[in-house]
Parts: C-alpha cells; structure tokens; sequence
C-alpha cells in the first residue's frame, strides 16, 4: 500500500472510529462501571469484531451478506436485540461507584470481551460500510493479504486508541459521582441511548 493511499486511509479510520455509535456507548458504559482498567478488556473485544467484519468483507463473503435478504436481515436483528438487552442491563446496572476490580454483574473479563466482540460482530451496518469504503484504498494489481493487513492494523490501532479516550473518559469522570440519583440517572441514559443505537440499527436498510 503506497504511503498516500495508507494516510488517505488513516484519515477515514480516524473518522469511523470517532463517529458516535453503540461501540462509544459501550465503552463509556463499562468505563463507569468497571473502570478503565477492566474497561480494556471490551475494548479488546471490539477490535476482535472489526478484525471478523475485514476479514469477512476481504474473504468476499460481505458481498453475500449484503445481497442476501435473509442473512442481512438474521443478523440485523441479533445486533438490535444484543444492543436492547445491553441497554436493559444498563437502565437496571446498580446505582454504586465505579469499583476497578469488581468481576460482578457481568464484569468479568472474558464477559467484557465477549461484549465488545458482539457489539461489532453483529453489526451488518459495519460490513455494508465496510464494502463501500475499502475498495478504493486496495489496489488489486499488487499482493491483497499485505494490504488487508495494514488496513486491519490501522484501524484497529485507531479504534482501540479512541475506544480507549472514550473508556479513560468516563472512567474518571463518572468516578465523581457518589449520590446513588446521580450514578441512576446515568445508568439510564445510557441503557436509553443502547436502545437509541438499536433502534437506528433496525432502521438501517441494505442498498438495492
């Protein structure tokens, strides 16, 4: 990949990863209520998601997913249905602290990761997107894996370096918060705003 194309691409990773959506929610909210520390692990999970949704687009088979109906729809709703459960479990998430090394109500790190890897695996959103976007920075003339590789790279480093802001943020901010109105209505918002995010989901169609 030629030093302009990559930078060219560095612009829209950066892009892509600051746009508001359920990845920043999801973020923000493990970030309140696990802290960064634990927050990390979601985190790495998301990046695990984007790597799956590349590698599907680049294997081709995101052509088959955009164009099938059926298989866009499937997933569609499981990415609207995982983004209402989060939001459920957010509006009903404990109106405590943020306690670092607390592993309960799903805080674990291996359920953290699965979060963030759900929360952009079963976004066909992202796939679509991601059909529409990379074409024009792969140079089908020259070897395609070592293309593909930077591009993962890149936008993985972008993502978890931004994910990373977004998680860091809410860890030291809403850490301020002690009155348990205060840490409720916060839950609440954002349980609102995973809802918001799956109901903008469910909205979105396949091109014809």
């Amino acid at each position: 990949m030629a030093l302009e194309i990559w930078l060219a691409f560095l612009v829209a990773a950066v892009l892509i990863s600051v746009s508001p959506g359920a990845g920043a929610v999801a973020c923000m909210t493990t970030g309140m209520r696990f802290g960064y520390r634990r927050g990390i692990w979601n985190i790495f999970g998301m990046q695990a998601g984007i790597t799956l949704q590349l590698a599907v687009v680049g294997a081709g088979l995101g052509a088959i997913l955009a164009t099938s109906t059926l298989a866009f729809t499937a997933l569609k709703w499981l990415g609207v249905a995982y983004l209402c459960w989060l939001g459920f479990k957010q509006w009903r998430a404990p109106a405590e602290p943020v306690r670092p090394d607390d592993s309960r109500g799903g805080g674990t790190r291996a359920a953290l990761f699965a979060q963030g890897f759900l929360v952009n695996a079963t976004n066909p959103k992202a796939t679509v997107f991601f059909l529409a976007v990379l074409p024009p920075f792969i140079d089908t003339a020259r070897p395609l894996l070592p293309q593909y590789l930077a591009v993962v790279g890149t936008l993985t480093a972008v993502d978890l370096a931004v994910m990373s802001g977004y998680t860091l943020f809410a860890a030291k901010f809403l850490r301020l918060l002690r009155e348990p109105r205060q840490i409720r209505f916060v839950n609440r918002l954002f349980g609102g705003l995973f809802v918001g995010a799956a109901a903008l989901l469910a909205t979105f169609r396949r091109s014809a």
